[in-house]
């Protein structure tokens, strides 16, 4: 149920959706009701704050910036657990080859961190997101391009039932049993990675993050106005999920922490 409410309300709350919605609603009403004309004004004016303006970086950094990034030179861990995000498994079941997205660090990261620790278990998390039709799962691709680039098959592990990140930690542990003493490296988006390592805490296990895939330098130049109207929206929504879905988890108790840190 959660699952499916989350991805109802996302679909509403969507920033772009959200002010495309109000726009449309606001000419609708123009020519009829002063209010219809304030509220296309209103919805308008967001989408070009949320185009031209830094606001992205505003809301990514905070969330990039909680984890340090890791040297890959540390003692050996147990294993490097990946959650899904990285692959379309439909694209890439459809065209016959693996399809990646802008998130592709997560599984290129992961691939030479175990050629770096050759004992290491790569485990990789991630079904399929879709609320509708979910017989392609990620993990089906993921296993192809690792087996592409040559991982040995005895070193993988491949969790393919999770629809999202609780149920990623869930069924990765579930999976792989890991001991308190064992040292694991868990692989995501930076951005991503706070919520992340919260519900995998909140479970009892305490990974070491490796955040990759950053959308942000980490510089003076993010608070610039954007170059890319476009990337720009995409950035905040991505970034407002990741607030949403911390307060959501926190008060559902599937976070040990509102905002964890390191």
């Amino acid at each position: 149920m959660f699952f499916i409410v989350s991805k109802l309300f996302w679909f509403i709350a969507s920033p772009l959706h959200f002010l495309l919605i109000a726009l449309g609603v606001g000419l609708f009403f123009a020519p009829r009701r002063a209010f219809g004309l304030k509220l296309a004004a209103a919805a308008a004016t967001g989408l070009a704050l949320i185009a031209f303006s830094p606001l992205d970086a505003l809301l990514l950094r905070p969330l990039e910036d909680r984890f340090p990034t890791q040297s890959p030179v540390m003692a050996p861990p147990k294993g490097i657990i990946v959650l899904g995000g990285a692959l379309s498994e439909r694209i890439s079941k459809a065209r016959g080859q693996i399809a990646v997205n802008e998130a592709a660090e997560r599984l290129t990261a992961a691939a030479a961190l175990a050629r770096l620790y050759p004992d290491a278990l790569l485990v990789f998390s991630g079904g399929s997101g879709s609320l509708i039709d979910d017989r392609d799962r990620e993990a089906a691709a993921a296993h192809r391009f690792w087996s592409e680039l040559g991982v040995p098959e005895n070193r993988m592990m491949f969790e393919d039932a999770s629809r999202n990140t609780y149920e990623n930690a869930v069924f990765t542990q579930n999976l792989v049993h890991p001991r308190r003493d064992e040292k694991w490296l868990l692989v995501t988006s930076a951005f991503h990675m706070p919520r992340s390592i919260g519900i995998f805490r909140a479970l009892g296990m305490n990974p070491l993050a490796f955040p990759v895939d950053y959308r942000t330098e980490g510089a003076k130049g993010d608070f610039l106005p954007p170059a890319d109207g476009a990337q720009a929206i995409q950035n905040v929504e991505t970034a407002l999920r990741e607030w949403v879905g911390l307060v959501a988890y926190r008060l559902t108790g599937k976070t040990d922490a509102l905002f964890p840190a390191p």
